[in-house]
């Protein structure tokens, strides 16, 4: 019987599809049934020697007890990889590839594509006879495939993330390029040119465009930055969508690309009824995405609440930047105390928070000129809510309630 090992969105749609199966997750504590006659049951009742196919859900970490014993491993990529698959472009980065993924997809649509993956429907819910899939990939679901392979990789900047997950940003980073040994000659790669000399640089065959910058990769494509609208980060993501659709169709839409809305809980500014400016940058779960927030508002008083899940990755580079703003810290969540250190160190303003209620509450009383309350927490949510959104829906509810 097949397994699946853990029941997220991607399992359960799989268990729709492949039922009867058994399914293992550490909430299950007693074995039970689901409406499709799936196995629901504990970790401690697999068999390897009873399994016959194991499929990951891309969020479990490689050190998890059942990936050890799994003898058939396989990423959902690779269960339903066929060489009949349709034409597929993979987009990855540690920021940006989920505002890319919707910006591509919107350009190829009435080429026929269909967009999934991390974001959306899992693959398995893709129609399979669709002419294309545009497909967020992440860094986990990387580590787990060995056989699917895109015909367009396009990968944004890398910096430090997961690194709990992965085990150190060097094993981080080889699965973000894993991809480019896999693929085949008529195949085109995007990639950051630091990376020109790694060795699964050396081992790609198909075409590849090197960039350092959005301009840079702007001119690879003959793209005019002047005609998007799009600034900061978001420029680079519109940039690399308008050439992945310049290398399928051979055009630039550029009315196309500035239609494009930006999904909530980016960069989000909205005013309160006294007329005080916040802004929702709760998707920002790494240091990198807090930076590239904090950029568009150095010219304000900016009281930027920070923390929760830091996954491993320690924020003194971030600390450290913070000294170029005006900036009061307010620390939330499991790194409070690793910010309050931090901040303590370089001579940053910091108020003990710990939870998101209490920081707006704080700064309802110290936000008194035209400065900005930012969330931009730099770390994952789940330490406190189920999801970077619900905490991006909470802070716009204590905000607009103060």
């Amino acid at each position: 019987m097949i397994s699946l090992f853990g029941y997220g969105k991607t399992m359960q749609s799989l268990g729709k599809i492949l039922a009867p199966c058994n399914i293992y997750d550490d909430k299950f504590t007693t074995p039970s049934k689901d409406k499709y006659n799936n196995n629901l049951l504990p970790p401690n009742l697999f068999n390897a020697d009873n399994s016959t196919l194991e499929i990951v859900s891309p969020g479990i970490p490689p050190q998890w007890e059942l990936i050890q014993k799994a003898k058939n491993l396989i990423s959902d990529y690779d269960y339903f990889y066929s060489k009949d698959s349709p034409f597929s472009v993979w987009i990855s980065g540690t920021n940006g590839k989920t505002t890319t993924t919707q910006m591509a997809q919107m350009l190829l649509e009435d080429s026929g594509s269909l967009s999934g993956g991390n974001i959306g429907n899992p693959i398995c819910e893709l129609n399979k006879n669709a002419k294309m899939w545009i497909l967020e990939t992440s860094s986990f679901t990387l580590h787990y495939t060995n056989k699917a392979k895109p015909d367009i990789y396009a990968l944004l900047p890398i910096t430090p993330d997961h690194i709990s997950w992965h085990g150190s940003f060097e094993e981080y980073t080889n699965a973000k390029l894993k991809p480019l040994r896999l693929m085949q000659e008529k195949s085109y790669a995007i990639i950051p040119d630091k990376y020109k000399d790694f060795p699964q640089i050396k081992d790609f065959k198909g075409t590849i465009y090197f960039y350092d910058s959005a301009l840079e990769l702007a001119k690879k494509f003959n793209i005019d930055i002047n005609k998007i609208k799009f600034k900061g980060a978001f420029l680079l993501d519109s940039i690399m969508a308008l050439s992945i659709a310049k290398i399928i169709t051979n055009k630039i839409d550029y009315h196309k690309i500035n239609s494009f809305r930006i999904d909530a809980h980016k960069i989000e500014e909205f005013f309160d009824a006294k007329g005080r400016l916040f802004v929702d940058d709760s998707k920002a779960t790494n240091i990198d995405a807090t930076l590239q927030a904090l950029k568009i508002y150095s010219d304000k008083y900016i009281r930027l609440i920070l923390g929760g899940d830091n996954k491993g990755v320690s924020l003194e580079p971030l600390i450290v930047e913070l000294k170029r703003y005006k900036v009061k810290v307010f620390a939330i969540g499991k790194s409070t105390n690793h910010i309050i250190d931090l901040c303590r160190k370089y001579c940053i303003l910091c108020e003990d928070s710990r939870d998101l209620k209490s920081a707006l509450n704080a700064i309802n009383k110290d936000f008194i000129d035209d400065g900005v309350c930012l969330l931009s927490p730099a770390c994952a949510s789940l330490d406190q809510f189920i999801s970077y959104k619900q905490r991006g829906e909470f802070f716009k509810l204590y905000a607009l309630s103060l």
